[in-house]
Protein backbone atom coordinates (compact mmCIF):
# COMPACT_ATOMS: atom_id res chain seq x y z
CA UNK A 1 0.00 0.00 0.00
CA UNK A 2 1.23 3.59 -0.85
CA UNK A 3 1.01 6.04 1.85
CA UNK A 4 0.42 9.30 0.79
CA UNK A 5 0.83 12.53 2.92
CA UNK A 6 -3.45 13.01 3.04
CA UNK A 7 -3.41 9.07 3.49
CA UNK A 8 -0.86 9.67 6.67
CA UNK A 9 -2.64 12.91 7.54
CA UNK A 10 -6.10 11.27 7.78
CA UNK A 11 -4.90 8.31 10.18
CA UNK A 12 -3.40 10.89 12.60
CA UNK A 13 -6.65 12.70 12.18
CA UNK A 14 -8.47 9.73 13.58
CA UNK A 15 -5.61 8.64 16.56
CA UNK A 16 -6.16 12.13 17.80
CA UNK A 17 -10.11 12.76 17.30
CA UNK A 18 -10.28 9.47 19.16
CA UNK A 19 -9.13 11.36 22.05
CA UNK A 20 -10.42 14.26 22.31
CA UNK A 21 -14.06 15.42 22.22
CA UNK A 22 -15.98 18.82 22.28
CA UNK A 23 -18.41 19.82 24.60
CA UNK A 24 -20.99 22.76 24.52
CA UNK A 25 -19.23 24.69 27.78
CA UNK A 26 -15.47 23.49 26.16
CA UNK A 27 -16.25 22.98 22.06
CA UNK A 28 -13.53 21.54 20.23
CA UNK A 29 -11.54 24.04 17.74
CA UNK A 30 -11.41 21.67 14.41
CA UNK A 31 -9.00 23.21 11.86
CA UNK A 32 -8.83 22.21 7.93
CA UNK A 33 -5.94 23.96 5.90
CA UNK A 34 -6.56 24.03 1.94
CA UNK A 35 -3.65 25.33 -0.38
CA UNK A 36 -5.21 28.50 -0.46
CA UNK A 37 -7.41 29.07 2.83
CA UNK A 38 -7.74 28.21 5.92
CA UNK A 39 -10.99 26.72 8.37
CA UNK A 40 -12.12 26.86 11.71
CA UNK A 41 -15.07 25.67 13.68
CA UNK A 42 -16.16 25.21 17.56
CA UNK A 43 -17.93 22.16 17.48
CA UNK A 44 -20.31 20.66 20.37
CA UNK A 45 -19.58 16.87 19.27
CA UNK A 46 -22.48 15.39 21.77
CA UNK A 47 -25.13 16.91 20.11
CA UNK A 48 -23.20 17.67 17.02
CA UNK A 49 -23.63 21.18 16.47
CA UNK A 50 -21.14 23.77 14.77
CA UNK A 51 -21.44 26.43 17.43
CA UNK A 52 -18.96 28.63 15.46
CA UNK A 53 -17.34 29.05 12.24
CA UNK A 54 -14.43 31.53 10.61
CA UNK A 55 -12.54 31.14 7.54
CA UNK A 56 -10.37 33.27 5.26
CA UNK A 57 -13.09 33.01 2.96
CA UNK A 58 -15.87 35.25 4.91
CA UNK A 59 -17.34 38.07 3.59
CA UNK A 60 -15.93 40.74 6.30
CA UNK A 61 -12.44 38.92 6.30
CA UNK A 62 -9.98 41.75 4.82
CA UNK A 63 -7.47 39.55 2.78
CA UNK A 64 -3.88 41.16 3.44
CA UNK A 65 -0.50 39.41 4.23
CA UNK A 66 0.44 36.33 3.59
CA UNK A 67 -1.19 32.74 4.48
CA UNK A 68 0.24 32.75 7.85
CA UNK A 69 -1.12 36.44 8.89
CA UNK A 70 -4.33 35.70 7.34
CA UNK A 71 -4.53 32.45 9.33
CA UNK A 72 -3.48 34.70 12.84
CA UNK A 73 -6.20 36.91 11.76
CA UNK A 74 -8.90 34.10 11.38
CA UNK A 75 -7.89 33.07 15.02
CA UNK A 76 -8.28 36.10 16.34
CA UNK A 77 -11.53 36.77 14.73
CA UNK A 78 -12.93 33.00 16.01
CA UNK A 79 -11.91 34.12 19.73
CA UNK A 80 -13.94 37.63 19.31
CA UNK A 81 -17.46 35.22 18.12
CA UNK A 82 -16.67 32.68 21.18
CA UNK A 83 -16.26 35.57 23.48
CA UNK A 84 -19.58 36.92 22.40
CA UNK A 85 -21.39 33.19 22.83
CA UNK A 86 -19.67 33.56 26.46
CA UNK A 87 -17.28 30.15 25.67
CA UNK A 88 -13.75 30.55 26.72
CA UNK A 89 -12.45 27.38 26.78
CA UNK A 90 -11.81 25.11 24.11
CA UNK A 91 -9.76 21.69 22.97
CA UNK A 92 -7.66 22.43 20.26
CA UNK A 93 -8.06 19.85 17.13
CA UNK A 94 -5.20 20.04 14.28
CA UNK A 95 -6.68 17.74 12.24
CA UNK A 96 -3.66 15.65 11.28
CA UNK A 97 -1.55 19.01 10.72
CA UNK A 98 1.68 20.01 12.27
CA UNK A 99 1.44 22.49 15.17
CA UNK A 100 3.62 24.77 12.87
CA UNK A 101 3.21 27.81 10.16
CA UNK A 102 -0.68 28.52 9.55
CA UNK A 103 -2.02 26.07 12.27
CA UNK A 104 0.33 27.43 15.16
CA UNK A 105 -0.45 31.20 13.48
CA UNK A 106 -4.18 30.07 13.84
CA UNK A 107 -3.28 29.19 17.52
CA UNK A 108 -1.85 31.90 18.40
CA UNK A 109 -4.48 33.94 17.22
CA UNK A 110 -6.90 32.37 18.78
CA UNK A 111 -4.98 32.44 22.20
CA UNK A 112 -4.67 36.44 22.10
CA UNK A 113 -7.95 36.91 21.32
CA UNK A 114 -9.04 35.23 24.55
CA UNK A 115 -9.79 31.44 24.13
CA UNK A 116 -7.72 29.54 26.53
CA UNK A 117 -6.29 25.68 25.20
Amino acid sequence: MVVTKESRRLKIRRRIRGKISGTAQRPRLSVYRSNSEIYVQLIDDLSGVTLIAASTRDKAFARSGNKSEQSKAVGTALAKLAAEKGITDVVFDRGGYLYHGRVKALAEGAREGGLKF
